[in-house]
């Protein structure tokens, strides 16, 4: 089964996620099939970095994505429609 889910990186305490396409039997920083974006707990989840088109994409083919990036999605798609243009 292939899920959408985050990768730990960054430094001890200050967490920074890679949003990441990956076999669910891969550990959690492991192997992983396509970066997709990145997230920074710091920050509000309305700004992480999403490549829309390639998620839209792996979850058209039936990829899962996790609670926690559910939320990411949520929250980002809300800040998107918000947004004025221009």
């Amino acid at each position: 089964m292939v899920k959408i889910r985050l990768a730990r990186f960054g430094s001890k305490k200050h967490p920074y996620y890679h949003i990441v396409v990956c076999d669910s039997e891969s550990p959690r920083d492991g192997r992983f099939l396509e970066q997709l974006g990145t997230y920074d707990p710091s920050k509000p989840m309305s700004e992480a970095r999403l490549e829309r088109k390639r998620l839209e994409y792996w979850l058209g083919v039936g990829a899962n994505a996790t609670e926690t990036l559910k939320k990411i999605i949520r929250e980002n798609k809300k800040a998107l429609t918000a947004a004025p243009n221009g």
